[in-house]
């Protein structure tokens, strides 16, 4: 297995990756894409979207097998979320 180096700074890789989800992808998901997973290569702007990050990611390796890939669910902020909730009450 190959071992990819960055090629950008964090910050970098970041700015990269929510622009191009905000100027490329965004316009072109569907309200049925919420809660999905895009994954970018931030490098070209090719992304795909899928319910599984693994598929979504190997789908965009197939294409562009050097790719610098950012991840996105789609209308949420975190790709993930890790602890408990509290419940809201009314």
């Amino acid at each position: 297995m190959t071992v990819r180096q960055p090629r950008y700074s964090k910050e970098e890789f970041a700015r990269r990756g929510d622009e191009i989800y905000e100027t490329q992808v965004c316009p072109q998901v569907q309200e049925s894409d919420r809660g999905n997973i895009v994954a970018i290569d931030i490098k070209t702007g090719d992304f795909e979207v899928d319910q599984s990050e693994i598929a979504a990611c190997d789908r965009l390796e197939a294409r562009h097998s050097d790719a610098q890939i950012w991840i996105v669910r789609i209308g949420s902020r975190h790709v993930r979320r890790f602890g408990g909730r509290t419940r809201r009450t009314a």
